[in-house]
């Protein structure tokens, strides 16, 4: 039911969300504008996705004062102060509304004691506790969890969560950050560059190749995204969850920090890139972590020798691999990003690819950045996560709900480049920033992201599945750490 009224140049409109109705208020006539395919795809209920963002500070937070500048920078961004609600005059077209909001409502102070025992266990408890709720839509879908408690590694902590139809986790790191001191900078892309020397044959040619070799891969990569979508699944692993029913389970939310340096110096000596060594020692904590879960399982739950290989033959274990789509990567002042053709593109301006890691001990663990690299320069040359974004358009828009879905792999995957020096939000020095999200229909996502001369691998797991989170985090430690030593260790680096 709707009811219109007009009073002083204001139109009141009253929407129906649920089992309420919501009155909003649109100034100068301005239509509310309708969610995009990707924002309602986040909606559907195996991808009903929320995003975490845990930032240590290295002073206590005012929280009157982190509420005042809340107020004068997010909420100045349409998205959050807006409703997402049905307009039954639409035929029920879910659109943004835009709402009054109380600050107090999304910004929560928990009194903790600051003499607890065990603050970095609190700390992951509280946020583990979030993952079991849900949101209502009759507010902005966001808030600010501020724990001023001692840690390890921080004074204070601040959980953000937003829900995944907001925007993407570029988006929401982009705005947070926009709101520090300073624009941080962030490490330049590389462009290849163009031979000039050479004649127009080979030219022509090389780029002849590169097109076809790009048209063959990206029909070979649509093959296989509807495969492994409706038929081709991975193999049941101790790390894969048996049904997407694991997209309504609570997350253990899990951070393990490395030195960049150490991936630098592999990256370096190995001629590759920083994602490069990140999926090899990814693929390598894998397999050291499944070796160990398959020879408990033959020694009926005893530990093993760690060089002995227990590993199953032909192990399928796909990631579902993020990547951010836009055509202008970068931050904004946060003056730029609230414009309405703003060059930010704000939103879900993503598309994911699918990538195979190959589960198996290897003699050289120089031998995992050579797959890694292989896999990822042939991903260089397709259009698969650009067509996986048209495809999850088409699907919510014009087909069923059931076909809005993504494919059925064991593990999701991101690597972001975070600020390359210290930052400040709100006058507050940040002491780490850690992104997750919950509600995904797989039982472990790793979310890789860098902060000056740190990286942190943030685990979201259900413990249902991975019992042993820690575990995992340290066979991927350990993984880097042979990487390393092999790099040394047969002189590969460069003088």
């Amino acid at each position: 039911m709707e009811v219109e009224n007009m009073k002083g140049g204001l139109r009141s409109r009253s929407y129906n969300l649920g089992i309420k109705r919501i009155k909003v208020r649109e100034e100068n006539g301005e239509e509310e504008e309708p969610l995009s395919p990707m924002t309602r795809m986040f909606h559907q209920p195996e991808s009903n996705i929320y995003i975490v963002i845990i930032v240590g500070y290295k002073r206590l937070i005012d929280p009157d004062a982190y509420k005042t500048n809340l107020t004068e920078t997010f909420l100045k961004h349409p998205r959050f102060s807006c409703l997402q609600v049905a307009d039954e005059k639409s035929g029920g077209e879910v659109k943004w509304v835009k709402t009054n909001v109380d600050i107090n409502q999304h910004v929560k102070v928990p009194m903790v004691d600051p003499y607890m025992a065990s603050p970095d266990k609190f700390v992951e408890d509280y946020v583990a506790n979030l993952s079991k709720t849900r949101m209502s839509m009759s507010l902005p879908m966001w808030d600010f969890h501020i724990l001023n408690l001692k840690t390890s590694d921080a004074e204070s902590t601040v959980v953000v969560r937003v829900h995944h139809s907001l925007a993407d986790g570029t988006s929401l790191m982009a705005l947070l950050l926009s709101c520090s001191d300073a624009l941080p900078s962030f490490p330049a892309m590389k462009k290849k560059p163009i031979s000039r020397g050479a004649g127009w044959f080979p030219i022509w040619f090389w780029k002849s190749w590169s097109v076809l070799l790009l048209m063959w891969n990206t029909l070979v990569d649509i093959w296989m995204c509807v495969a492994t979508t409706y038929f081709l699944k991975d193999t049941q692993t101790p790390l894969k969850a048996p049904s997407s029913d694991v997209a309504f389970t609570p997350r253990r939310i899990v951070r393990r920090t490395f030195s960049l340096d150490d991936v630098k110096l592999v990256k370096t000596a190995t001629h590759t890139t920083v994602n490069d060594v990140v999926l090899a020692m990814t693929q390598a904590g894998l397999s050291r972590y499944l070796n160990r879960k398959y020879g408990q399982a033959k020694s009926d739950g005893e530990a093993r020798e760690s060089c002995e290989n227990n590993l199953p033959n032909n192990i399928r274990l796909t990631a579902t691999l993020f990547i951010n789509l836009r055509t202008s990567p970068g931050i904004y002042a946060l003056e730029e990003m609230v414009k309405k053709n703003s060059k930010e593109e704000w939103g879900n301006k993503i598309g994911y690819v699918l990538y195979p890691f190959k589960i198996e001990l290897k003699d050289n663990p120089l031998d995992y950045i050579r797959d890694a690299k292989a896999k990822i320069d042939r991903k260089k040359a397709t259009l698969e996560a650009k067509f996986r974004l048209f495809l999850a358009k088409v699907f919510v828009r014009f087909y069923p709900t059931k076909l809005a879905k993504f494919p059925s792999t064991t593990m999701w995957f991101s690597n972001v480049a975070g600020p390359q020096e210290p930052i400040s939000i709100f006058g507050n020095q940040v002491a780490f920033i850690a992104p997750s999200i919950y509600g995904q229909p797989v039982a472990l996502t790793i979310h890789v992201v860098s902060y000056v001369n740190k990286m942190s691998m943030v685990l979201s797991v259900d413990e249902d599945i991975i019992a042993d989170p820690y575990q995992l985090c340290d066979d991927l430690e350990e993984a880097l750490k042979l990487i390393k030593n092999c790099v040394i260790g047969q002189g590969v680096i460069d003088n």
